[in-house]
This record gives C-alpha cells, structure tokens and sequence, in this order.
C-alpha cells in the first residue's frame, strides 16, 4: 500500500481536476446542446461533428491540438506570456485536457435528453406566457435531468481518468501536475507494484461505483 501522504497528491488532484472538469462541462456543453437541439441552420452537422471530434480522436492528438494552441508558441501561450504566465505544465492545463475530453460525453448526453422532451409542453408554457429562460429551467431542464445528470457523471469519470492528453500538456509532475493515471504509468515504469495498485484500485472502485449508480439512477427514471 502506499506509504507516504505526498503518495496520495494523485488522488487529490485528479478528484479536483474532476470535479472542475464537470462544473465547466455543466455550464458549458448543456446551453450548448439545448441551442444545437433547438437550432437548425446551415453547417449544423459540421459543427456537431468538431464538437464530438475529442470522442474518436487518440488522446494523444487532442493533447497536441491543446498544446498547439495553449504552449508557449500557441497564440493562448503567447498572449498570456506578455504577462508572464504559462498554462502547459500546470494542474490548469491538466484541468484543460479533462475538459476537453469530457465535453462530447456530456454534450451528448445532454443533447439527447433534450431530444426526448415534448415540444407540446414548452409550447403550453409559452401560451401561459412564459418567456424561454422560464421554460428552459421549469419545463425542459427538468424533464430532460436524468439524461442530463447521466452524462455529468460520465463526464466526471472520463476526467478522471483521462491520461493521454494531460500528458502531452501537463506532463507528470510528481506534487505538481501528477494524475492517477500518470501516476499509475510512471509506477509500473520504476516497478513500484503496490503503488500501482492501490491506484488502480482506487479509480476501478469508485468508477465502478459511478456507472454502477448511472444505471441504476436510469433504470428508476424509465420505470
């Protein structure tokens, strides 16, 4: 098992990275989702294709894609060394990758949910007089919510576990910018096997336990 407390910074980034990841996929990709759901206009498909491209793209060429645009020669980096500040290499940018990679997952989902809503409802609360901001958080968000909440759990598991794009823009700094997955790759690497599985039995516990809660909070909401 592992011994020493800073063993344990993996654990503590990577749940931090998570829960972040989650928040900005949440206020981010569901607005997102609702106005592509809504919306139909010309390049549509295209869109959605870019927005879903992270799904089916190695890890390792989002993680460059990122560090094309947030390194030091990328116009993020530049624009940001003016003032003498850097992403790459940062638990920022390991926050960034997560995000990234999290973000069809949750965009997905969520555009689904809102696919199954009735349109005849929102329609009903319209001729009541409700604006569309009151629509969307009384009628649609909540019949949409279990489709919603499904894809933030996933959202929060896939950023848990993300390892190959956060290595390209974060690297593996042990106190620094070192995940449980980086953490379980440089153990196997120097030979340390009980680090490495404590890790590993960590992450498989507890997301087991997210898609085990997943289907069992879907399997109540269709019944």
């Amino acid at each position: 098992m592992l011994i020493h407390l800073n063993d344990w910074f993996p654990v503590w980034l990577s749940f931090r990275v998570a829960i972040l990841s989650a928040l900005l996929v949440s206020v981010t990709a569901v607005p997102l989702a609702r106005l592509m759901e809504k919306k139909r206009f010309a390049g549509r498909d295209v869109v959605e294709a870019l927005i879903t491209l992270p799904l089916v793209l190695p890890p390792s060429v989002v993680g460059y894609g990122l560090l094309v645009v947030i390194g030091i020669h990328g116009p993020v980096g530049r624009f940001l060394g003016q003032f003498g500040y850097t992403l790459v290499f940062t638990w920022i940018a390991v926050v960034l990758a997560a995000t990234v990679v999290a973000f069809p997952l949750m965009y997905q989902s969520s555009r689904a949910a809102f696919a199954s809503v009735n349109p005849n409802l929102e329609k009903a609360a319209r001729t009541l007089g409700a604006g569309e901001l009151k629509i969307f958080f009384t009628v649609t968000l909540p019949l949409a919510w279990p489709g919603v909440m499904s894809g933030l759990v996933l959202a929060f598991a896939r950023a848990l576990g993300e390892f190959g794009a956060t290595l390209m823009v974060a690297g593996n700094i042990p106190g620094q910018t070192q995940t449980i997955p980086t953490a379980i790759y440089y153990a196997v690497q120097v030979g340390d096997q009980a680090s490495a599985n404590t890790l590993v039995g960590i992450i498989t516990v507890f997301s087991f336990i997210l898609i085990f809660w997943v289907n069992h909070w879907n399997q109540k909401h269709l019944h």
